[in-house]
């Protein structure tokens, strides 16, 4: 949520903000029921301090008096006005939140204009496409794929995008997420747990909410399926203060993720590029306001490190306003080659929220020098999403025999050099 001040004070730099977003908000409309509300709050304190007067000035009459007689009446008349303009207040304030929660976050000053994903910036690269699998092929055309990642019988008890990992596909996965978790801890990262329904604060707070209903998977009792492990991982620290010298704090966490977004035609969807029921390993940072964007750069340098040790060859591309997303302040993509489908497979954002999701959690820190909770800021990174980096590795290491050559790093965890198709 954006800071109330700074749409009273500087509502142009909100409109220029959205205009970068390339985003449709009635900022107008938003800043009437501000003054609305601003409005009907000061009558309600008026009135307020007229029946404390009232009050003050009853105690000081004698009680039977035709004075105090008229206070009574007067404080009455007050008092009635009072509770009419608190429930309009109230009616008004809860129209001026849900006003507030359809204002994007403030794009950074580093973020390129740009409208479209072609126009987002190629920020870094690493390794060379060209060099890559000279066997490759698209990873659902490899003979035997369907044995070790069946989508026809996930469809069968699930839905499409529900697939069954199957022997070396499961253990692969499963070695996928150690090798994540196990580099992650050693960057400094704690381990959690997470749960993997929250309720609607928390998918407020986060930003999800009232933004991407209809791509979360809910549940009767108003409980939603996480999206990814951002959204409890954020919330942990929710309506809590932490003290100024336990900055910068560092979680990872592993969770399935479940999103209704995934497509059903088309190459873009087809085999692992887009499920909607997969494992990733997330990163969260509440970090001091004045080192949030070195530890944006970390945070990066984080998710990077995993695609080197695979040997993957990726580029990392800067987003710009027009695909930036409606929370972030910046953010970069992370994107893997895959050799077969000779594209691009998106694997990563790292992300810098400011105190945007902060506000609405009401996550703040201690200052010392000021003596006063302020706001954190938060990040989060993916590290990694597991389906498209197996997909780059079946691609991109796939041999002349038909077999799969596991990466160096990841080895040990497979517990073997080649995964078979047979």
């Amino acid at each position: 949520m954006l800071d109330p001040k700074l749409l009273r004070e500087s509502p142009q730099l909100v409109r220029a903000a959205i205009a970068k977003k390339h985003l449709e908000v009635e900022l107008d409309a938003v800043l009437a029921v501000d003054v609305a509300w601003r409005a009907q709050l000061g009558e309600v304190e008026q009135l307020r301090a007229r029946q404390k007067a009232a009050n003050a000035a009853m105690a000081a009459l004698p009680k039977g008096s035709p004075e105090f007689a008229a206070k009574v009446l007067e404080m009455k008349a007050v008092s009635t006005a009072a509770k009419e303009r608190e429930t309009q207040l109230k009616e008004t304030e809860e129209k001026w939140k849900q006003a507030m929660l359809t204002l994007p976050n403030l794009p950074h000053a580093s973020v390129p204009e740009g409208r479209t994903p072609e126009e987002n910036v190629v920020f870094a690269t690493h390794g060379e496409p060209t060099a890559v699998g000279p066997h490759a092929r698209a990873h659902w055309e490899i003979p035997g794929f369907e044995r070790l990642f069946d989508f026809a019988r996930g469809a069968k008890v699930t839905g499409a995008g529900f697939p069954f990992l199957i022997g070396d596909g499961a253990k692969l996965s499963r070695a996928l997420l150690q090798f994540f978790l196990d580099e992650d801890t050693k960057a400094g990262y704690t381990e959690v747990s997470p749960p993997i329904f929250v309720n609607a604060a928390s998918a407020t707070a986060t930003g999800q909410l009232p933004d991407k209903e209809g791509q979360m998977y809910e549940t009767t009792d108003k409980l939603y399926a996480v999206p990814t492990a951002e959204v409890p991982l954020t919330n942990f620290f929710r309506d809590e203060i932490v003290e100024e010298e336990a900055l910068p704090i560092l979680r990872c966490a592993y969770t399935p993720c479940f999103r209704r977004e995934a497509g059903s035609y088309g190459k873009d969807v087809r085999g692992l590029n887009r499920v909607h029921q997969f494992d990733k390993v997330e990163l969260l940072k509440w970090v001091h306001p004045e080192t949030s964007y070195d530890e944006l750069e970390k945070l990066r340098a984080d998710a990077e490190r995993l695609l080197q040790k695979l040997e993957l060859p990726y580029r990392v591309l800067l987003m710009c306003g027009g695909d930036l997303g409606f929370a972030q302040s910046k953010k970069y993509d992370l994107e893997v080659w895959a050799a077969g489908q000779k594209r691009w497979l998106e694997v990563s954002s790292c992300s810098n929220f400011e105190s945007f999701q902060a506000r609405r959690a009401q996550i703040r820190f201690r200052a010392k020098e000021a003596g006063k909770p302020e706001l954190v800021h938060t990040l989060n990174g993916s590290s990694l999403a597991v389906p498209r980096v197996l997909a780059a590795l079946l691609e991109n290491n796939l041999q002349a025999d038909g077999r799969v050559k596991i990466p160096a790093a990841l080895q040990s965890y497979f517990g073997k050099e080649h995964l078979s198709f047979n």
